[in-house]
């Protein structure tokens, strides 16, 4: 049986384009709209200044929610990860992290994780979404993509996670980064959508900038976004400064090796006038040697961008484990000398499995 599409899965332009469709007035959009992420109702019920018959109409047409939240891990006001279940029994995760300010090795050097860009004094909220149920990619250190690739959620589905996180919240997200389960640029049209009704000024109007989009290396996905005219956050997962060593955690470098990735992002630079942000995993004796931090700098010499250094997290699957705070300071310590903007992050929620590649897909 088809699943109707969520109202939540609409662009502005083709709520409009339906109520015209079913002779509304113009005005109708907008205030389907506003209930949906201004005053963010539960029910199509609750749009009184809509007829009856139209609410009915809708109500045919659309789910209003696509996911059901099942389980709620961790406290409020520390990192929480919710469990969703999709219309087609499907699971998720979601993460919501509460901003912290870094400070990397001496008192006047403070580095701020990128992707959450936060005021001591001002606590905010950072979203972290799921865009697919499982991961076609199989990066070894990570759980999402152990079980390979279920299916692609909705760009309904996934602004659903945002609604129901605004919920927990009492407000909307301050930050959304695409760094849960799946590839964006994987399904890229669908998470595109997304990000345009996350952005809308007249709904949760979620600031380009503080929208990133994580992806694993897919030079094609990196290619067309710098073509859409937005100004939201990239990051690319990098890992390792060689081929051998990428292509064993990584195996979508051998579909898009190192110097192919990086003459992307150089291109992405150029064109956009965005600096890129590249995620690096350390693991023990692995990828996590000085020489190895030295190639990365001679890499990355050649336009600018930040690097986030991230601690392993623990993942049944992989065998690795996280360099003690000696080697990561040196590793920290000769990019920030080369002039390479770094932050040494701790991934919070470890406990929660909720860390950087802890998330998985699971089925009921």
């Amino acid at each position: 049986m088809m699943l109707k599409p969520s109202i939540q899965g609409l662009l502005f332009e083709e709520l409009a384009a339906f109520c015209k469709t079913e002779g509304q007035p113009a005005f109708r959009a907008k205030q389907i709209w506003d209930w949906l992420y201004v005053k963010r109702v539960s029910s199509f019920d609750e749009m009184k200044n809509l007829p009856a018959p139209f609410r009915a109409q809708l109500a045919e047409a659309f789910t209003f929610q696509g996911l059901e939240k099942l389980e709620t891990k961790g406290d409020s006001g520390e990192t929480q990860k919710l469990l969703f279940k999709l219309g087609d029994n499907e699971l998720i995760e979601t993460v919501i992290i509460p901003s912290r300010t870094r400070k990397a090795f001496s008192d006047n050097n403070i580095h701020t994780c990128a992707c959450v860009k936060s005021v001591p004094d001002e606590p905010r909220n950072t979203v972290c979404l799921s865009c697919q149920v499982g991961c076609r990619f199989g990066c070894a250190f990570c759980a999402s993509g152990q079980k390979g690739l279920i299916r692609n959620l909705t760009a309904g589905e996934i602004v659903g996670e945002v609604m129901e996180t605004a919920k927990l919240l009492g407000g909307r997200p301050d930050n959304v980064v695409f760094m849960g389960i799946g590839e964006p640029f994987d399904n890229y049209d669908e998470v595109m959508k997304a990000v345009r009704i996350l952005n809308h000024p007249d709904g949760l109007c979620i600031g380009a900038r503080r929208i990133t989009i994580s992806t694993c290396g897919v030079v094609s996905g990196i290619q067309r976004l710098a073509e859409e005219g937005l100004q939201v956050e990239l990051s690319v997962s990098l890992h390792a400064p060689d081929e051998e060593t990428r292509f064993k955690l990584m195996p979508v470098n051998a579909s898009w090796p190192l110097d192919d990735l990086l003459e992307a992002c150089r291109a992405y630079t150029e064109k956009t006038n965005r600096i890129i942000t590249f995620e690096y995993t350390l693991i023990k004796d692995i990828n996590d040697s000085e020489t190895q931090a030295r190639e990365l700098v001679r890499l990355l010499r050649r336009f600018p961008c930040r690097v986030n250094l991230i601690p392993l997290s623990p993942v049944e699957e992989f065998d690795g484990e996280r360099p003690d705070t000696e080697t990561m300071k040196r590793f920290f310590q000769i990019l920030e000398n080369a002039g390479i903007n770094t932050t040494l992050r701790d991934s919070k929620g470890s406990a929660l499995k909720a860390a950087c590649g802890q998330l998985r897909a699971r089925r009921l």
